[in-house]
């Protein structure tokens, strides 16, 4: 018996959920990226005459994700900037 779309992108987005240690109110993230991912698997998949279907373009989010965790140039990955925190001094 094949699991559905629905059944798969809910195991996944369980899955994201476990990587990133079972953090509390992500739970629409989780499940947009899991269904992200199956639009690309489908996507990806061959068609009906049996020859290759061309992968769907690259979405805004995978650069916002690569902006966030460093660009990667030729196999380098460059760390992205330090975030500083700014404190207030009492007056």
């Amino acid at each position: 018996m094949s699991e559905t779309r629905e059944e798969w992108i809910k195991k996944r987005a369980y899955a994201l959920w476990e990587e990133e240690g079972h953090p509390t109110g992500r739970d629409s993230i989780h499940w947009e990226r899991a269904r992200h991912e199956r639009e690309a698997f489908e996507g990806s998949a061959a068609s009906s005459n049996g020859k290759e279907a061309k992968p769907k373009a690259k979405r805004a989010a995978t650069a916002t994700k690569r902006a966030a965790t460093g660009a990667k140039t030729n196999g380098v990955v460059t760390p992205a900037p330090k975030r500083t925190a700014s404190r207030k001094t009492a007056s």
